[in-house]
């Protein structure tokens, strides 16, 4: 008698856990699924690299944390090119990608209103290969003396005249995964229009050189350049005066002969004398 109840206790217990179990279920199948399918990257993807079907996935991603700009089909990123090095496992968001109908390769790393240009360096100009896709530059040009147009001779001075320039390649290569120095003879840089204008003619006039930068760090240098006088300690030249041109004189006037002496005797009349005058001009 006592076994029987003690069976009966115990189906008991367990009829009310299975359905406190089935409840459960019930109540978290009636919340909705627990997550949101993003599209993550099955490999790595290089930058400006174009999107396949077999480098990308959906996966399950907590609703609470969906990076903005998430994608959730992947028939939105089809053909579309990368911006940015994505790694294997990395949600592909809106942002690391170029505009829709961007072709693959450099071009499409190029920010809106942007412009790339190459400039030329060797192993002292670029940094000693130190000056990596990624990194950031200011741009140092150096003038040496020479005479001016007006034939005043211009002092030589070096000055940075572009900060915190963006590296976008260097030589042909544009991935940013590799950090190992590379000397290059040749450096792809991203600029404004303005920028780009100024260091077109920067290159024409002097020499150029590459100042690697903190990656962080967005103050401006401000600086007025240096010179010959302020590396070595001297004083200021002085500009030589300008040359006045004088004023020309006027034509003096043409002498005037000297009048013609008269000649005369002294006349005298008792106790009074008087001179008297005659032209020696007159006819005798």
């Amino acid at each position: 008698m006592r076994n029987s109840r003690s069976l009966l206790i115990i189906g008991v217990a367990l009829f009310l856990a299975l359905a406190a179990v089935l409840v459960a279920a019930k109540l978290m199948s009636d919340q909705g699924p627990s997550g949101t399918r993003v599209a993550v990257a099955a490999a790595d993807i290089g930058q400006g690299a174009r999107l396949v079907p077999t480098n990308l996935q959906l996966v399950e991603w907590p609703s609470g944390s969906v990076p903005p700009g998430a994608i959730t089909d992947l028939k939105l990123l089809e053909n579309r090119v990368t911006r940015t090095d994505i790694g294997n496992g990395e949600p592909i968001l809106e942002s690391k990608l170029a505009p829709p109908g961007t072709t693959g390769g450099l071009s499409a790393v190029v920010a809106a209103g942007k412009r790339a240009m190459t400039v030329r360096v060797n192993d002292v100009v670029g940094v000693a290969g130190f000056a990596l896709p990624g990194n950031y530059v200011d741009i140092l040009v150096n003038l040496a003396a020479g005479a001016s147009d007006n034939g005043v001779r211009e002092q030589s001075i070096s000055k940075i005249v572009l900060e915190r320039i963006l590296v976008l390649a260097v030589a042909q290569e544009s991935n940013r995964d590799d950090t190992k120095p590379r000397v290059v003879n040749a450096v792809t840089l991203e600029l404004t229009p303005d920028q780009v204008e100024k260091l077109d003619l920067a290159r024409s006039i002097g020499s150029l050189s590459l100042v690697l930068r903190n990656q962080v760090d967005p103050q401006p240098a401000n600086t007025v350049g240096a010179t010959r006088e302020s590396v070595l300690g001297l004083p200021p030249a002085k500009a030589p005066a300008p040359v006045r041109a004088e004023a020309p004189r006027p034509a003096s006037a043409p002498a005037r002969p000297p009048a013609p002496r008269a000649e005369g005797v002294l006349v005298i009349r008792g106790l009074d004398a008087a001179p008297q005058a005659f032209d020696s001009k007159a006819p005798q």
